[in-house]
């Protein structure tokens, strides 16, 4: 790693580099910061190119679209200089790096998050203004039945066993927008992907998903209750209201929001991303990345079937939505330890040796200690973990919301299996109001 980092730095012309620290995060890609000829840098890469061969596009056209926008005066990063082969560190580019911190909960916590909120909106305008003559060919533009489409087969290539990706699809398939004229979609604006300092936007990450389209897709996506990081009652990528957002985009060159093309795109990039989570599982079973945060995240497709549900319920006659269900209770343990108390004992041996880790490794930590958890909870609840004959059932669209009592069938199974995964996630607080009457 670091000899080809110093022979890119040289071919670049950025002086010799110090150690490249791993930066935690990022479901996809590696970022690594350095510094060389005394400026800050972040090498973003493949973790193997494997992850490159289902991409529209390589690092070089991320690489392009980053430098475009930050022309046109989005807080983007400046381009160093793209891998090449030679290089000897797979696919990526390094980039300057920019002030402030990507973390969603100390921006959430700074004085005026409204102004980032704002900043946001006027960096997304700026985005959606730039046209096909300033970006490489190659960029994609999405064509909302194929992408549907797509969808639907990633559905079934994972076992077509999930009722309520089944259900999201029918709704996708019932309710398709008709085309607009497309603009370029950062593709991943959310909190995570968003620097701030001081109250202030100090940068725009993670470009790989770029491509044209409807600007309510990037509207609704950064909107997700999963991306809200506990700011569930501040819609607007938790940092603010709806309203707030959508003035603000609009006040600044921006299109008109329609609140039924924003439903749309907030109910397929739940599908999408519940998919993506999914997904992450055959990544480690392939042996593409064998990092444990694969695992991990390919459990929290219960966050966006939970979230998913709470969308389109609303749908559902009123009789449907008034029943309650009860929330899941684990039985007593008795005997020898259960392979659920060996896994909490784990995790509470790896709790007291916290302190010793530091960076990448600290974050890893973490995460194997929610993995023991999961296993934990999965052994106490023992929730379902899908239904291939339900889930055909409604994709076909032979049975739906107004089905007696499919709602309350759906509401368990989201709650029990969230339950397990992922418990203090806030959607789950919500449901458990909602669905159980509990506070």
């Amino acid at each position: 790693m670091q000899t080809g980092l110093e022979q890119a730095c040289a071919r670049l012309g950025l002086g010799t580099p110090d150690e490249a620290k791993r930066l935690t995060g990022g479901a996809t890609m590696e970022s690594w910061r350095f510094n060389a000829g005394g400026k800050d840098y972040v090498l973003r890469r493949a973790p193997s190119m494997a992850f490159m061969t289902e991409r529209p596009f390589g690092h070089a056209t991320e690489a392009a679209i980053i430098e475009a926008a930050r022309k046109k005066g989005v807080t983007a990063p400046r381009i160093a200089g793209v891998l090449e082969e030679s290089d000897g560190l797979g696919s990526g580019f390094i980039m300057e790096a920019l002030p402030g911190t990507p973390d969603p909960r100390a921006i959430q916590s700074m004085d005026a998050p409204r102004q980032i909120l704002v900043e946001a909106a006027g960096d997304l305008a700026r985005i959606h203004s730039l046209g096909a003559g300033d970006l490489p060919d190659d960029v994609p533009v999405m064509e909302y039945a194929e992408a549907v489409a797509n969808l639907r087969q990633q559905f079934e290539d994972a076992g077509g066993d999930r009722p309520i990706i089944a259900l999201g699809l029918r709704w996708l398939m019932d309710n398709l927008p008709g085309p607009v004229e497309p603009v370029l979609n950062h593709g991943d604006f959310r909190l995570g992907n968003l620097l701030a300092e001081d109250s202030h936007l100090t940068g725009v990450l993670d470009w790989e998903l770029a491509h044209f389209g409807d600007w309510h897709e990037d509207l609704a996506f950064g909107c997700m209750a999963v991306w809200r990081f506990g700011g569930y009652q501040h819609p607007a990528l938790g940092l603010g209201s709806l309203e707030d957002y959508f003035s603000a985009y609009e006040g600044a060159g921006g299109r008109t929001v329609d609140p039924a093309r924003f439903r749309f795109w907030t109910v397929y990039r739940t599908v999408w991303w519940a998919l993506g989570c999914l997904k992450m599982a055959s990544y480690w079973r392939s042996g593409e990345d064998r990092m444990l945060e694969r695992v991990v995240i390919s459990r929290r497709t219960s966050e966006q079937e939970l979230d998913l549900l709470l969308l389109l319920e609303e749908d559902a006659p009123e009789d449907e939505r008034g029943q309650s269900i009860a929330a899941p209770e684990a039985p007593k343990a008795q005997g020898e330890a259960t392979s659920g108390e060996i896994a909490t004992a784990i995790s509470e041996w790896l709790a007291t040796i916290k302190d010793r880790m530091e960076g990448h490794d600290r974050f890893q930590l973490a995460v194997a200690r929610n993995a023991l958890g999961m296993i934990a909870r999965d052994d106490a609840l023992m929730p379902v973990e899908g239904d291939a004959e339900l889930a055909e059932a409604l994709l076909q669209g032979e049975i739906d919301l107004a089905s007696p009592g499919l709602l309350a069938e759906l509401r368990e199974m989201a709650f029990a299996k969230l339950s397990a995964d992922v418990p203090k996630y806030p959607s789950l607080a919500v449901a458990r109001r909602q669905w159980i009457g509990d506070d």
